[in-house]
């Protein structure tokens, strides 16, 4: 690999941006988060993504009784990545998800980077939405599965439920040992 870093880019889809969860901080991220992934790719930097995946059945789950309101339901177009970013993301560098943390993002990544190139791997960087939710429990699979690695949380590029939940959600980043950039 080239690059001694990755970026994963958290659940930027249409339901958490403009559609069913609407979030004006994440539209506020938008632009400057399309632009730190031009950057990357352009500098051989590997991006990756995670989608927020649900089913039909979502108000019949344990999340769906917490928070009934559907989103991200497979094959939507708030189940779609947001059209800033939408051209950077594909099958090949797309995991969908099916709760919060992607309790499978650490196999993942080996299976997309290969297992040498992930233990020399320096920095895993992390931003997208909803930093107090969906970023800090990846955040935590990854700092728990390789617990010497740099895991940074790009905090310009994560917007939470709310500007105190996200900085909430930071400062237990933080306490946990990841870099707050």
């Amino acid at each position: 690999m080239a690059n001694d870093k990755i970026l994963i880019v958290i659940d930027m889809q249409n339901d958490f941006v403009t559609d069913a969860l609407e979030n004006k901080e994440a539209q506020l991220i938008t632009d400057g988060l399309a632009a730190k992934v031009e950057e990357y790719m352009q500098q051989d930097i590997p991006v990756f993504f995670t989608r927020d995946t649900h089913a039909e059945n979502y108000m019949e789950t344990q999340e769906g009784k917490f928070l009934p309101v559907p989103h991200c339901i497979k094959g939507t177009k708030g189940w779609e990545i947001i059209d800033a970013l939408s051209k950077y993301a594909d099958e090949s560098n797309t995991l969908d998800k099916l709760t919060f943390g992607a309790v499978n993002l650490p196999a993942w990544l080996e299976s997309k980077l290969g297992a040498d190139a992930m233990n020399e791997l320096e920095e895993i960087q992390l931003c997208g939405v909803c930093t107090d939710i969906c970023v800090i429990s990846n955040a935590m699979i990854l700092k728990g599965s390789y617990p010497e690695k740099k895991i940074s949380v790009l905090s310009e590029f994560c917007a939470g439920v709310t500007p105190e939940s996200h900085e909430t959600a930071l400062n237990a980043m933080k306490s946990c040992q990841m870099y707050i950039l």
